[in-house]
């Protein structure tokens, strides 16, 4: 792999072909967030190639990531949390809704913040050490990073409210039936079924992929005449590119299709 990550020192960037391999390096802490990993969370998924058409994101060490690192956490006044809580938000929403797909790896401690960036993913495959829990109402504070919509929507108000509420702690398994990972692992199978899923994904068309990506979170916002109509947009940006031809073409003439940007087409029929 290409190294694409250099001065970082809380994650490294490595990029193969289509894939980026994105990891949090604070093992030692459990991988939990501080400002400055997020800054360079946000540069890392900015500054991706275009090449890329597909990120993985894991944690080294025994941890996916241990939330919002309470050691460096500061006494804010209401106005400094607000923006502090939106800076979240924001690189988050970046990840959620940037040019490509994200698979996350989950292992062991996927906590509060580090659950929160955990849902910013696609598609979330977790191995069986993996355990989720959202402790913020034992710390005397709340969620900042969108739990409070992402979990929502993935485990419903209620079930949210009560794992809130009580600290519950739910193992892999749980995580599993209630939607928080789409696959388990074994242990330490995790990632390279990510990197494996996350080459598939690189094979779309990009233009299908940005558009489940950016369309369907949004659809779910919306009423249902609006959802329709939103989708028929979608479906007709899709159907009328070089990409909708070529993958009609590779299914009648039985073979995989080559998707790509036109130019990349072009050199490869030159």
């Amino acid at each position: 792999m290409k190294s694409t990550g250099q001065g970082f020192s809380h994650i490294a960037v490595e990029a193969a072909g289509g894939v980026a391999v994105i990891a949090l390096r604070r093992a030692t802490k459990g991988n939990a967030i501080n400002d400055e990993m997020m800054d360079e969370l946000a540069a890392g998924f900015a500054g991706l190639a275009e090449t890329v058409r597909a990120v993985v994101l894991h944690g080294e060490g025994r941890h996916f990531c241990a939330g919002l690192d309470l050691a460096e956490h500061k006494q804010r006044q209401p106005v400094e949390v607000l923006h502090h809580s939106r800076r979240w938000q924001a690189v988050f929403d970046g990840l959620q809704f940037g040019p490509v797909p994200v698979v996350a790896a989950l292992h062991g401690a996927v906590i509060g913040g580090g659950l929160e960036l955990a849902l910013c993913a696609h598609v979330r495959v977790a191995d069986e050490t993996a355990f989720y829990e959202l402790p913020e109402g034992r710390r005397g504070i709340f969620v900042g990073g969108g739990a409070s919509v992402r979990a929502a929507r993935v485990l419903g108000v209620d079930r949210l409210t009560e794992m809130m509420l009580t600290g519950r702690r739910y193992e892999a398994d749980d995580g599993q039936r209630l939607g928080l990972s789409h696959t388990l692992t074994a242990a330490g199978a995790a990632l390279a079924e990510a990197k494996r899923l996350a080459a598939q994904i690189a094979e779309n068309a990009p233009l299908s992929n940005y558009l489940m990506m950016q369309a369907l979170a949004r659809i779910g916002d919306m009423d249902h005449a609006g959802g329709l109509f939103a989708e028929s947009l979608a479906a007709a940006l899709a159907q009328s590119t070089d990409d909708a031809r070529e993958g009609l073409a590779a299914f009648l003439e039985k073979r995989a299709p080559e998707f790509g940007r036109p130019s990349e087409r072009r050199t490869r029929e030159e």
